[in-house]
Parts: structure tokens; C-alpha cells; sequence
């Protein structure tokens, strides 16, 4: 009988070519493993190319995930488990690994060619040289898979496809998990095609069996995890967004129009919200960025909720559509989904370098709020806060989301819908004295539907007359239109909950302050310095425009701030720039999010500098 061992997490990276399988490997696994009732958090991460050197380090593509019976807030720093499936993988990613850790290689990838490719010399080969203290397993996939393939009708070159499935299988013989979630995956997948069927099923199948056959192998369980009860679901980023705008459009009684051109890492919340027209959404792939904005302005002035979904350099183009919406003033919702840049820049590698954009990044005086998700679950609330935000204060919103959240997953409470908050758009019903540009005490005004009586008014993008919205060349308007526009953005502050620390006190030698997907990285690192006996605090942004009104007077209480962003120092120049505090920054741009030891280490040698505890 073989021996198995309880943990509390696991981390394992699947890693190899992208015509490996690896994404929908690691899919499947955190499918199966959020249904047997763990908590995790998962990382796919892309080579850039869209078909990407076979063999080479640049061509391999990873999927990380980590998963456990205790709370999970990241996909995990160094991993316990490489599946390598060919040597790139196995030199791109070894070095990460814990020391001590488990390996899985197939030793069919470590021919001479792909040693070649992968960079080695002839003799490197490092299944030859391979460090004691590490675990090898070392199996025959491809020989084995084609076993289980001989009475398979399919061609000899598809053969190897269902490889995926192989290790897949072995994976969930370590672990303890079921294959019925994956068996009826592949059943879904390819039920117009049996042969096919039959090949990843029985790969997935003989995989499992292998594990059974091994003599002396350590099986693993993870317990599930304490979460508050309700219904969970496994989300990805993009999923929640698009199903944030749905919620919010359903609160507020109006119909979604979503104009969107495809682009990574956006894509994905088009086509999550094409698939549910049953819930009155309408969407719209556009020409180009431009048609794309301009269009959801368009749906807007209908009556409608506007929204348009784009990364970095569709945010580029889309300015100038921004100003108008901001001119008009009308509800909009811009998802930013950010990616590593300039240009092309890396466009399935993540950052966060489009803050200063999304703040200042429109020509005249033009304020427009930004929030920022934080995890993949959290875009649904950050899709519901920035409808809710441009709908009743009548003004666009650019909601900051990234490559890194949106691809990744997370088990999801789903909410009851009547737990979430009212969504009341000022339209406006009643026709008699009308003034367009007449404004309530938070200086929004009324929603005029095209088609009420009585309620016909003049739209464009030259200055308004205060009040009626005549066009107005007058010098002393124009500086008063400024000033009401920007006090109208400032006063959205006035909505948000009191500013709390997520971990520490308030008053300790340092406070890290974060928005976006730092947040469970800095959590981590942050709770092992206070197990550590540290003086420090953890603060997380939302609301990056405005900021929060209490934000000024928290942040005095610290010594000293520092603040993580996957930027060269964006988020830092802010707070430095409105609060005059002494706030170090902490910068990665490698297109990988912080890991927590990262984190950790600054923490440590800022307060070893400033001799605090």
C-alpha cells in the first residue's frame, strides 16, 4: 500500500511548447481541484508569440497553480512541483523550484534536438547530471501514451496530442483527485469527434494507472479549505468582469451594450458577453478602437449602459473618444486590461504601467475616475463599482484591470443579487423647465433620453454654457465649466467606505501600500512579517481617482510607505506628489507579478535601514 502524506498547499507548474496542452492541463487540474473544495489561485502565463519558436525557452508557455486546505492569495512563489514536458521548459523553470522539490520530466523531450533548442550543449544533457536533492520522476510519456494509443483510429502524427492528458492523469494519481470532472470535460469537447475522444480519455486514463504501477511513491492529500459557506464558482478575471457588467446593467434596469476590439488580453470579456444574450446584452466587434468607443458613447446617449474593453494601445486610441464622453457627460464604463508595453510592447505578459494614462492621459482638464480590480474574483465588484460610479454621477469610468488577473482563477463566492447595492441613473421623466447642464448637490446632471418629449437639448464636444449647454466661447464660463467638471469627479469620493488597513496597525514603521494585483503578494509577505515581530502595516487602493478623502491623514501616521507596482514608479509619483510623504517604491517590469518573498525582503531591509523593528 502505498504511503500518503496530508499538506496544507501545493504549488506546481505545469510548463512546455505551446502545442503542449499545458494551459488546458492546468485548467482542467484547478477545474478539478476548486470542485473537490480547495481554495487556489492560478497564473497561466504565454509566450508572446503568437507560434512561438518549437523547442526554444521563448516558446514556453506555463500555467502555475496553488492550492490548499488554507487560504490561498497567490499562485504561489517557488513551486514544489516542475512538469517539464521538454528541456526549455525544464531551463526556464528549474531554477524557480524549491529546493527539495518534485520533477516531472518526460524524457522524450530531452533529446539532442531539443537539448539543441533548448540552448544546451550535446553533453548538458541534465537528466545526466541531476541534483540529488530533488525528486525525479523521469517518465516514458510519449512511448507510454502511444501504447495506450494502438487501437485508437487516429492518424500516428495526433497521436502524441493527448500527451497532456497523459501527465494530467499521473497528476491526479499524486493528488488524489478524480477524473470525472475531466472525463466529462472531454466528452463536451469532443463529442463530434470519438476518436479523439477516446485518445485523451484513455491517455488521461493510462496516466492515472501509471501512478498505480510505481512502486514505493508518495500520494498527497490536501484537505478542503474553511470557506464561508455559499456558491462557489471557479472565475477568471475577465469572467468576472463580464459578469459584473451584466449584474450592474440588471441593478440599474438597463440594457449592456458592450463595443470592443479584439485584443490581448481583453479579448475574453467580449466573448463572454457575446455568449449571454439571453440577459439582453448586445455586443458589437468593432472595425478598430476608435468605431469601438464611439460607439458605446452612442449607446449611452440611447439610453443604455456603454461599455468598451481594450488594453494599452487601444487606451491610445481611445482618447480622444474619452474627452468627448467626459464633454458630454454621460455614463461609460472603459475596461483597461493591461499588459506589458510600450506598443506591442509584451502583449500576454502582464504589467501595471498605465496608471499615469488612465489619470492624466487626455488632453485639457479632464478628470475621470479610475478604479482598479484586485484578484480575479475581485473584478466582479470593481465592474459593479465603476457602473455604479458612471452611472450615477454621469461620467465615464476607466477601470484598471491586468494580463496577470485576467487570466487567472480563483475560487468565486457568488453573490445574491439582492445583496448588491442599488444602481439609481438620474434620468430624467419629467419635461417641463428643462435645463440640460442643471446640477443636484454632487454636481451631476440629469440623464435626457433621446425621444422624451420636451427633454430635446444640444450634445458635442465644444464648451457649454453653464446650465443650458448652448455652445460658449466665453472665457469666464469656460474656467467655470472646468472647475464644476472636476469638482463633480472629486465629490465621488464622497461615496466610498471608510479607508481600513487590511493587516497591522496604524502608526507602525511602515505601511505597504498597493492597488491591483499586488494585493495578495503583499498580503502574504506582509502576514509573514508580522509573524516575524515587524512593524508594519498592509493598505489597499480601489479607488485610484479620486483618492479616498481619509487616505491623506492615514498615510501621516507611518514613518515610512512603500509601494509595490509592476511599473517604473507610478502609483509612488502620485502620493508622493498630493500628500508630501516619504514613499519608496519597489518596481518590478519583467511582465511576472511581485512574489511574496520579494516583497518580504524590501520590508526587511527598509526597516533594518531605519533601525525599526
Amino acid at each position: 500500500m502505498k504511503e500518503t502524506k496530508t499538506l496544507s498547499k501545493v504549488t506546481i507548474h505545469f510548463a512546455g511548447d505551446s502545442g503542449d496542452g499545458i494551459q488546458l492541463a492546468g485548467a482542467q487540474f484547478a477545474s478539478t481541484t476548486a470542485l473537490a473544495g480547495n481554495d487556489l489561485s492560478t497564473f497561466p502565463d504565454f509566450p508572446a508569440e503568437i507560434r512561438a519558436p518549437i523547442g526554444t525557452t521563448a516558446g514556453v508557455s506555463g500555467f502555475q497553480i496553488n492550492f490548499g486546505s488554507e487560504e490561498i492569495h497567490t499562485p504561489g512563489g517557488r513551486p514544489d512541483v516542475l512538469v517539464a514536458m521538454n528541456a526549455a521548459a525544464y531551463k526556464k523553470n528549474f531554477a524557480n523550484l524549491k529546493p527539495a522539490g518534485v520533477v516531472i520530466v518526460d524524457p522524450a523531450g530531452f533529446d539532442k534536438k531539443n537539448l539543441r533548442l533548448a540552448g544546451y550543449d550535446d553533453e548538458e544533457n541534465p537528466l545526466l547530471n541531476k541534483p540529488s536533492d530533488y525528486q525525479f520522476y523521469e517518465i516514458e510519456v510519449t512511448r507510454l501514451n502511444r501504447d495506450a494509443m494502438k487501437d485508437v483510429d487516429i492518424a500516428p502524427r495526433d497521436r502524441d496530442r493527448s500527451r497532456n492528458m497523459f501527465v494530467l492523469g499521473f497528476i491526479y494519481f499524486l493528488y488524489n483527485r478524480n477524473l470525472e470532472v475531466t472525463l466529462h470535460f472531454l466528452e463536451e469537447k469532443f463529442k463530434h469527434k470519438p476518436a479523439v475522444l477516446e485518445a485523451n480519455s484513455k491517455a488521461l486514463k493510462a496516466g492515472y494507472n501509471y501512478g498505480d504501477t510505481i512502486e514505493a511513491i508518495t500520494r498527497y492529500r490536501i484537505e478542503k479549505a474553511k470557506l464561508p459557506p455559499g456558491e462557489y464558482r471557479n472565475v477568471t478575471g475577465n469572467q468576472a468582469l463580464a459578469l459584473g457588467l451584466i449584474a450592474a446593467a440588471k441593478k440599474s434596469g438597463l440594457e449592456l451594450f458592450y463595443g470592443s476590439y479584439p485584443i490581448t488580453p481583453a479579448s475574453d470579456i467580449l466573448h463572454e458577453l457575446a455568449a449571454r444574450k439571453n440577459y439582453g446584452v448586445k455586443t458589437f466587434q468593432a472595425e478598430d478602437e476608435i468605431a469601438a468607443i464611439t460607439a458605446a458613447i452612442g449607446a449611452s446617449f440611447g439610453g443604455a449602459l456603454g461599455v468598451t474593453g481594450t488594453s494599452g494601445p487601444g487606451m491610445a486610441l481611445k482618447t480622444e473618444a474619452l474627452g468627448l464622453a467626459m464633454m458630454l457627460e454621460l455614463p461609460l464604463v472603459v475596461i483597461n486590461v493591461q499588459r506589458g508595453g510600450p506598443s506591442t510592447g509584451l502583449p500576454t505578459k502582464t504589467e501595471q504601467s498605465d496608471l499615469m494614462q488612465a489619470v492624466y492621459g487626455r488632453n485639457g482638464e479632464t478628470p475621470i475616475p479610475v478604479i482598479a480590480a484586485s484578484s480575479p474574483s475581485d473584478c466582479f465588484r470593481a465592474a459593479y463599482e465603476a457602473t455604479r460610479i458612471a452611472l450615477e454621477h454621469m461620467t465615464p469610468v476607466i477601470l484598471l484591470s491586468d494580463g496577470y488577473i485576467a487570466n487567472s482563477s480563483e475560487p468565486w463566492l457568488f453573490p445574491k443579487a439582492a445583496s448588491l447595492a442599488e444602481i439609481k441613473p438620474p434620468i430624467r421623466t419629467k419635461s417641463g423647465d428643462f435645463l440640460p447642464y442643471e446640477r443636484d448637490a454632487k454636481e451631476v446632471r440629469e440623464w435626457a433620453l433621446p425621444g422624451t418629449p420636451g427633454l430635446e437639448h444640444r450634445l458635442g464636444g465644444l464648451e457649454k454654457e453653464d446650465k443650458t449647454g448652448n455652445v460658449s466661447y466665453d472665457p469666464e464660463n469656460h474656467e467655470l465649466m472646468v472647475k464644476i467638471r472636476a469638482r463633480k469627479v472629486a465629490l465621488v469620493a464622497k461615496d466610498y467606505p471608510k479607508t481600513e488597513l487590511l493587516q497591522g496597525v496604524e502608526g507602525a514603521k511602515l505601511l505597504i501600500l498597493g492597488w491591483g494585483n499586488t494585493k495578495g503578494a503583499i498580503q502574504v509577505a506582509v502576514s509573514q512579517a508580522l509573524a516575524q515581530g515587524l512593524s508594519v502595516a498592509q493598505l489597499h487602493l480601489h479607488h485610484l481617482n479620486p483618492l479616498p478623502e481619509d487616505l491623506g491623514s492615514l498615510l501621516e501616521s507611518f514613518e515610512r510607505v512603500l509601494i509595490p507596482e509592476l511599473n517604473n514608479g507610478q502609483l509612488v509619483r502620485i502620493i508622493r506628489d498630493k500628500y508630501l510623504v516619504k514613499a519608496d517604491v519597489l518596481d518590478k517590469i519583467k511582465g511576472q507579478p511581485f512574489l511574496a518573498e520579494e516583497i518580504l525582503d524590501r520590508i526587511k531591509k527598509l526597516l533594518k535601514d531605519g533601525d525599526g523593528n
